[in-house]
């Protein structure tokens, strides 16, 4: 099974650019690694274009925090978003921000 940063990295090839014209926005990912390390990642739209890239760069609109297990379970469809987020599995700085890109990144 993919990590929810494998998940993640691969996002801007599923998402149709067409639907991002005017939109502007930085999500930051804090995954937590079994090991009790931190990975961040950074996904950034702009211009029409959705990129992803290792590291926290920009000023985020919106900060997601969670364990790999539980984000690759969101991800893949096997965690419900609102249990997650009321049972403590998911953080998420800014909801609408999340609600707002969540149909256009492929997450509902």
């Amino acid at each position: 099974m993919k990590s929810s940063k494998e998940i993640l990295m691969g996002l801007p090839s599923k998402v149709n650019p067409a639907v991002l014209q005017g939109l502007s926005t930085v999500f930051h990912f804090i995954i937590k690694n079994d090991s009790g390390t931190d990975e961040s990642l950074t996904i950034s739209v702009e211009e029409g274009k959705c990129s992803a890239e290792e590291g926290l760069t920009g000023e985020a609109k919106c900060v997601v925090t969670a364990s790999d297990e539980n984000l690759a379970k969101l991800l893949r469809g096997e965690l419900n978003p609102m249990m997650a987020l009321l049972t403590g599995k998911l953080k998420i700085s800014n909801q609408a921000e999340m609600l707002r890109y969540a149909k256009i990144f492929g997450l509902m």
